[in-house]
């Protein structure tokens, strides 16, 4: 998840004036209805269930591999492959429960998984070589349960966010991880250490060591970590000095020698750093927050150096790691560096990039929601009574959706994390705004983070949080009705491939010269501060800086990445045709998809896959699209229709219609308030709400009013079904016309053939 450090440091976003918002009352529980108490019976019954979309066995075929262009994943057989993914923490699960978990997922749609785990022995007084044992059973045990559901795996063994126990004998005792796993020799050989046991000693469950189990797709050297990021300015002292060896290593192979180098970066301030003394073979590695700053002269030679140096030397960690995992330890899987961001993305994230390219796919985590959408003083791992929010949807701030990234040819990309973050009240456009972004651009996995529960999630609440007479609700689960009843529909569209991928929109040849020199690219992925619905880039009035590219370019088609020796000249794209900031409206190159973030709403409009997500009543509920109309009394809803033969709409024998509307606690309470970024009284107001009463189980979901009339004159019947997919009532349809009961997430339409 995203580490409370990230947030401290984008406090910068008050810099920037914030957007008032106003309350809204949450849900009238007069209408809705209670998510049912049973879980889910998982029998054959059910007439929505999307685990025939899996193999019989994941990996049944080979290992997933690239795609003959290593843009994308294809299975072992060849066969191309799109991943559902969410995160989960199914390893943790009893074993029946771990079953029971990939059988729902499965049904669902997902098709991969994410293991975000630590391997190591945290625990005060182990050896820095021991491995939690628990951990690694965990993990097996679920790799099998996987397996039998056709669902991969994605495994990612490491993740630096603690301070090493003292018994780890680490310079400086009980330091900050983040950072070292790059820098010390020996946490580098305990991490081989940790891997060894982990890859390479047979799973009980399966019979297969890791390695050599094709159920385990891809694996992850480790999670959000960077030399580029800003816990790289809190590098203990003697870490530092090592890297600063480093550095003074690789300016002496530059330059010939450290006072060499020094002397051709010429007259002028170069720094005063206590570790200089390039007379005696040293100079510092400059700390992070140098590279984010602008200067000229020796010292701006001094960070270009300093760039290149730090891109080189990750890019060389993750080459010898790869090169540990597979020559050594025998690892068959794809390969990814890791996930992170940088201190400054504009200038850095390229060099982050050019480090991960050691290794086959591109990876970032990116949530959805600004920081002061939720605030409190445990905000990072729960919600309680008391805590501030502005409930948002993304729908009016484009920039900020989770698939907007530049992807380098030859390197699939994939987000290892994403959540539209608990409060939020506008969770179910997600599933919609991703199946059909990830289609449009070529995306090649977003995992949802994460699943915590076995199922939905029936009872968050957590009686050893208590504040005043009232628990409070974990932060992170992604289990809850408005997230996961989305994914049926969604996953099947996306992993079908029922929205064209368009061609290149922009293909952005840089020079490795361009980018250790820190220049910001013509269209940037770094994620976006301050107002996001007042961003200069989204005014009627844009006028692109330079041959700067507008960010539009991201929600009309792929952009792509290269890197070369020599600079060519580039024609900037003519976005005309589709951007149209006057309305506020855009359209994807292959027309299939509109987002109109002033009136905060998408639609989707293919042969096999049609609908719309967003403000649908404040926008006249009436929605006209090529096979089928839309009316819809919700204030906000999201509202899939989508063919279950592979047919299109207009001539298919059976269509899924799903509506997911929003959730909420029973007798969850909030009240109008405003309120400070970071509490912090220079910080500007925000208008938002504060959290009255969490509620209490079960959770409430708004009722269903719409109606959908679909231009296909075969179909005769409609099936009502639970959210487990299970058969209610059966109702006929009328001139194709089909009003949904109050309480439908799910119905099927069918020609009773």
């Amino acid at each position: 998840m995203m580490r409370r450090i990230a947030q401290t440091f984008l406090v910068i976003a008050i810099l920037f004036p914030l957007h008032v918002f106003a309350w809204e009352p949450v849900l009238d529980e007069s209408n809705s209805w209670p998510l049912p108490e049973q879980t889910d019976p998982l029998t054959d019954i059910a007439r929505l269930d999307l685990r025939d979309l899996n193999e019989a066995e994941s990996g049944q075929s080979g290992f997933v591999r690239l795609s003959p262009d290593k843009n994308d994943f294809v299975l072992g057989d060849g066969t191309p492959a799109r991943f559902w993914i969410v995160g989960t923490d199914a390893y943790r699960f009893p074993p029946e429960q771990m079953d029971r978990h990939a059988r729902w997922l499965a049904k669902l749609g997902v098709n991969m998984v994410r293991l975000h785990v630590t391997v190591c022995d945290r625990s005060p007084g182990s050896k820095i070589t021991n491995v939690d044992e628990e951990l690694i059973d965990g993990v097996f045990r679920f790799i099998q349960s996987a397996k039998k559901n056709g669902i991969y795996v994605l495994l990612s063994p490491f993740y630096a966010h603690f301070d090493a126990p003292a018994s780890w004998n680490l310079p400086g005792g009980e330091v900050d991880m983040e950072g070292l796993l790059f820098i010390d020799p020996t946490l580098q050989a305990a991490y081989k250490q940790w891997t060894r046991t982990l890859y390479t000693r047979v799973n009980p469950y399966t019979g297969l060591a890791i390695k050599d189990d094709p159920t385990v797709a891809i694996l992850q050297i480790h999670n959000e970590d960077s030399l580029l990021f800003w816990t790289m300015q809190r590098l203990p002292d003697h870490h530092r000095a090592m890297l600063s060896d480093h550095f003074s290593s690789f300016l002496a192979e530059r330059y010939g020698s450290t006072s060499a180098a020094w002397d051709a970066w010429g007259d002028g301030w170069k720094g005063n750093d206590p570790l200089d003394d390039p007379q005696n073979g040293q100079i510092a590695c400059l700390k992070i927050y140098d590279l984010t700053t602008d200067v000229d002269g020796a010292f701006a030679k001094r960070q270009r150096d300093t760039a290149e140096f730090l891109a080189r030397f990750q890019y060389d960690f993750y080459r010898k790691m790869g090169k540990y995992i597979r020559d050594e330890l025998g690892c068959q899987q794809l390969l990814n560096a890791t996930n992170w961001r940088t201190a400054n993305d504009e200038k850095l994230k390229a060099l982050e990039r050019f480090s991960y390219h050691a290794l086959e796919i591109d990876a970032e985590n990116e949530y959805v929601g600004s920081d002061f959408q939720h605030q409190g003083p445990n905000d990072g791992y729960r919600i309680d009574p008391g805590d501030y929010l502005v409930n948002e949807s993304v729908l009016s701030k484009p920039f900020e959706m989770c698939t907007n990234f530049r992807q380098h040819q030859g390197h699939p990309f994939i987000v290892t994390e994403t959540a539209w973050k608990n409060p939020n009240r506008y969770q179910s456009e997600g599933p919609f705004l991703v199946a059909a972004y990830q289609g449009l651009t070529g995306l090649d996995g977003v995992a949802w983070f994460s699943c915590q529960t076995p199922e939905y999630e029936r009872d968050p609440l957590k009686p050893f949080w208590r504040t005043g007479d009232q628990m409070s609700t974990h932060k992170w689960n992604h289990c809850y009705p408005a997230m996961m009843a989305g994914f049926p529909a969604n996953a099947l569209l996306y992993r079908r491939g029922d929205l064209k991928q368009a061609a290149p929109i922009l293909v952005d040849s840089r020079t490795f010269e361009e980018i250790f020199d820190r220049q910001i690219p013509r269209i940037t992925d770094n994620e976006a501060y301050g107002d996001q619905r007042n961003l200069p880039d989204l005014s009627p009035d844009w006028t692109p800086d330079g041959d700067e590219v507008n960010r539009a370019a991201f929600l009309i088609g792929p952009v792509q990445t290269t890197t070369s020796e020599e600079h060519s000249p580039q024609d900037r794209p003519d976005l005309s045709s589709f951007f149209d900031p006057q309305s506020g409206t855009i359209t994807s190159a292959t027309g299939e998809l509109k987002w109109d973030y002033r009136r905060e709403i998408c639609t989707m409009d293919a042969p096999k896959a049609q609908g719309v997500t967003g403000f649908l009543k404040r926008n006249g509920g009436t929605f006209e699209l090529s096979d089928v109309t839309i009316e819809s009394e919700n204030e906000y809803a999201t509202i899939n229709i989508v063919s279950l033969d592979d047919q299109p709409i207009q001539d298919s024998k059976k269509l899924l219609i799903q509506v997911v509307t929003v959730n909420r606690l029973t007798g969850y309470e909030t009240r109008p308030a405003t309120f400070r970024l970071g509490n912090k009284e220079d910080s500007p107001e925000i208008e938002g709400e504060q959290i009255v009463r969490i509620g209490h189980p079960p959770f409430r979901i708004a009722n269903t009013e719409v109606t959908v009339t679909i231009n296909n004159p075969k179909l005769r019947s409609v099936q009502v079904l639970d959210i487990a997919g299970y058969l209610v009532e059966t109702m006929d349809v009328s001139n194709g016309r089909v009003t949904l009961p109050k309480n439908t997430i799910y119905a099927i339409v069918t020609t009773n053939d």
